[in-house]
């Protein structure tokens, strides 16, 4: 098993079991990173402050593992997501939500203007449109959830937790967490139906 081998000092399964979980945690600063952050915060920044804070961290972590691995380096990244928040969305001089995001001129396909625009030359614009308003009204609803309620739907479908990892993220226990999913489930068609304006 990896961590054996990490807990035996091995530098390179260190370094393969934090490449396991990158692409796992930079799916999810991407999907809870405040969009008018981006603007001044590079998503690949925060993982790789995660990255090096969990190596930083991996001894005590080993010592005393009180969550699976997966989910303490969650816990990590959630925290580096609310201290970006803290420093540029709260705290900042100027307010973020003025800003206009400059398109980038220079053709490496970084922006997130070009992603889209690669996705949708897929879609016909007449797709692409409804595609839109479809991801437009589900975050929406989404965010019109209650916080706890909120918080399960993003880590079951977002995060693609299982229910019991769900419930050990939120300090639950699993038949609790698999309530709360249920309810916010119906919570969430209500609010996409129309039904719970």
């Amino acid at each position: 098993m990896l961590l054996d081998r990490v807990r035996d000092g091995d530098a390179d399964a260190i370094n393969r079991l934090l490449e396991r979980h990158r692409q796992a945690i930079r799916q999810m600063i991407d999907r809870r990173m405040d969009r008018v952050i981006t603007r001044r915060v590079d998503a690949s920044d925060i993982v790789q402050e995660v990255m090096i804070e969990a190596n930083r961290r991996l001894g005590d972590y080993l010592v005393n593992p009180t969550m699976p691995f997966r989910l303490w380096l969650r816990h990590m990244a959630r925290d580096r997501l609310i201290d970006a928040h803290r420093r540029h969305r709260v705290a900042a001089t100027r307010s973020l939500d003025r800003e206009v995001p400059l398109v980038s001129g220079d053709g490496d396909g970084s922006s997130a203007g070009e992603i889209v625009g690669v996705a949708d030359r897929e879609l016909t614009p007449a797709a692409a449109a409804t595609w839109h308003e479809l991801e437009r009204r589900f975050a929406a609803a989404v965010e019109r959830l209650d916080e706890g309620d909120r918080q399960i739907v993003l880590l079951r479908h977002f995060e693609h937790l299982s229910t019991a990892e769900a419930a050990a993220a939120l300090g639950l226990a699993k038949p609790a967490a698999g309530m709360r999913y249920l309810r916010a489930m119906r919570r969430l068609r209500s609010l996409l139906d129309g039904s719970d304006s």
